[in-house]
């Protein structure tokens, strides 16, 4: 064999040595979350194998190149030595992220990108929860350091055993044209084969069912995909402008017909809130006040993350791009939500977050929505309660709130959002043992941030303002898992509850069975105030005869509407079920009901093609 030869098989060798470390790590994360996946079939391990040599195929090409560029300056052992640190570095920074996943994907649901491990104030936070992350998963990095150790004593040398060769001309000729054909070869396996566009993340779907979409992808590959893609929205134009407003029309005209009811409004935010955590003995205070209140039985949220939550709570903004608005370059955007609607009625507005100032971007996020006043971590006066991490603890903060809320001029509109229920859940040593531990990890501090709640509601009734406002209460997303098949759904993931309570008018009570999501709660607000205005919602009142809901999860829109959820990916419809009566949702009505499926995909169509050219022109606000 030549040494040329050599060279192209070190070259395989390694290559394949990488797809076996990411083949196990792709096992790793389906056994650590077991109860999240399906089956792991062979059509799971087949295509997560073609996801996996393409993202390896990407990161490699520039060593395939310092592999085979033609030359005997390459078989020298110095160069070799930084070629083979060089390659395993590198590739250990991906392998890296495969394993990060394994416990983040819990969190958010999907796989990281870019966009979420750039974001701005993520740096913040990595500081004070990635130690408390290592001692809790410690098992992951130990699991890593091995496959790291591995992976060093398995990368195969070059045979030292050379014999120089002196290269003719046509020697170059022909290793230049092996080295094109391999880059040729390689940038194939990149794009994922011969088809007829390059594998996309949204494809995952197409080797499993929807819930598996994450174990068929790897990390560095969204990571790859989303690198170059500043805004992740596509353009798309199903419908000329009059039918697609004639399909659906994000602008809400309110003309109420009786005067202003200029009542106090507070939004509490609580976090991982989601339907798996309550009325099952861990939140009794919150299961006692919904059966005061109006409550959406049938509540979503419109994100998996916190930085979802707020836009779509405060603005009604949906989640729908890989990136969070927050985060993205549309996050100056002009917008109208609630803070400048309120102030146009002369409201104080204000924002409290118990985290870090620059926690997930939310103070900037308070300045571009409008709101006159942003309280963080740095504007808590009172005892000492820094849970060591990142914030104060929920009980110290909420009541920080209520007095801070006693010194607004009224009418005030205020949110806060609570900190405590997320990882990695610490609650004060003078509650350890208090609270019932639950069946998952979070229970504890859900239970210990719904006392905190029963504490400033009694701090709250004492007040002048309590009776004259209106309390909105709604988790930011769900938690990173439940105890029962039904929360492990694609429906169960995002179920969440919502409910509106004014002590002073004992109509606002009752259970409303429509399906209503985050984005809802911005004009039904609006509307129960009889406020006048203008806006653009891409949710609609609680007092509106639609009943829809939409949502977003890396590449895959879903699409709630009466008793039926339609997954639409790749520009079809991959899925429509009854998801009332088949709440697993193992029955597919795809081909037994084409014509809900064509009705649902035409509203949906013009519900993406709306929100991407409003989103990409600045167009949010009126």
């Amino acid at each position: 064999m030549t040494n040329y030869k050599k060279s192209i098989a070190l070259f395989l060798k390694r290559f394949f040595l990488i797809i076996l470390i990411y083949q196990l790590s792709r096992f790793l994360f389906f056994f650590m979350n077991l109860n999240l996946f399906e089956n792991f079939t062979f059509q799971t391990f087949l295509g997560g194998l073609i996801f996996d040599i393409a993202a390896i195929a990407y990161i490699n090409t520039i060593f395939l190149i310092a592999h085979l560029i033609p030359g005997n300056f390459k078989y020298s052992p110095t160069y070799q030595k930084y070629l083979k640190i060089s390659f395993y570095v590198v590739n250990l920074i991906f392998i890296a992220t495969n394993f990060i996943d394994i416990i983040y994907y819990r969190f958010t649901g999907r796989r990281s990108t870019f966009g979420m491990i750039t974001a701005k104030g993520m740096e913040h936070e990595a500081i004070g929860l990635i130690p408390s992350f290592l001692k809790e998963f410690w098992y992951i990095g130990l699991a890593f350091i091995i496959i790291s150790f591995l992976f060093w004593k398995l990368i195969p040398n070059l045979n030292k055993n050379l014999v120089h060769q002196k290269l003719t001309r046509k020697d170059y000729y022909i290793k230049y044209s092996y080295l094109v054909l391999s880059i040729v070869i390689i940038l194939i396996a990149g794009r994922g084969g011969f088809r007829k566009k390059p594998l996309k993340i949204v494809d995952g779907i197409k080797y499993g069912a929807l819930s598996n979409t994450a174990l068929v992808l790897n990390t560095p590959f969204t990571i790859l995909k989303t690198i170059t893609k500043k805004e992740d929205i596509d353009k798309v134009k199903y419908f000329d402008n009059k039918e697609l407003e004639s399909i659906y029309n994000p602008v809400i005209s309110l003309k109420p017909k009786g005067a202003t009811i200029k009542k106090n409004v507070v939004i509490l935010i609580l976090e991982s809130f989601g339907n798996e955590n309550i009325v099952r003995g861990q939140t009794p205070f919150l299961d006692s006040l919904i059966t005061k209140s109006y409550y959406f039985k049938n509540g979503f949220a419109n994100g998996k993350v916190s930085i979802d939550a707020v836009p779509s709570i405060l603005s009604s903004i949906p989640s729908l791009m890989n990136n969070s608005f927050i985060s993205s370059s549309y996050s100056l955007n002009k917008i109208n939500g609630l803070p400048k609607i309120f102030k146009k009625e002369g409201y104080n507005t204000s924002f409290f977050h118990g985290a870090f100032n620059g926690s997930q971007n939310f103070d900037q996020y308070a300045k571009v929505a409008g709101f006159d006043h942003y309280f963080g971590k740095d504007q808590y006066t009172g005892k000492e309660a820094f849970d060591g991490r990142w914030g104060i603890f929920d009980e110290e903060f909420l009541q920080f709130y209520a007095t801070k809320l006693s010194s607004f001029k009224q009418p005030f509109f205020s949110s806060l959002f609570t900190i405590s229920s997320h990882n990695p859940y610490i609650i004060p040593d003078k509650y350890k043992g208090k609270f019932p531990k639950g069946t998952t990890d979070i229970q504890e501090s859900i239970a210990y941030t719904d006392y905190a709640l029963r504490e400033f509601f009694k701090t709250a009734k004492k007040q002048s303002w309590y009776k004259n406002t209106l309390f909105v209460l709604s988790s930011d997303h769900t938690s990173s898992g439940g105890d029962k098949d039904i929360d492990k759904t694609n429906i169960g993931k995002f179920r969440i509850p919502i409910l509106f309570f004014d002590p002073s008018n004992p109509k606002l009570t009752g259970v409303n069975e429509k399906n209503f999501q985050q984005i809802d709660i911005m004009p039904s607000i609006l509307d129960y105030l009889n406020i006048k205005t203008d806006m653009v919602s891409f949710g609609k009142s609680y007092k509106s005869k639609q009943n829809f809901v939409v949502y977003y999860l890396q590449g895959t829109y879903h699409y709630i509407k009466d008793n039926y959820y339609l997954a639409f990916a790749n520009n079809q419809t991959i899925g429509l079920y009854d998801w009332k009566k088949d709440v697993l949702l193992k029955d597919n009505l795809i081909k037994k009901d084409p014509s809900k499926v064509k009705e649902y995909e035409k509203f949906l169509k013009a519900y993406i093609q709306s929100f991407n050219e409003r989103v990409t022109t600045n167009k949010l606000a009126i």
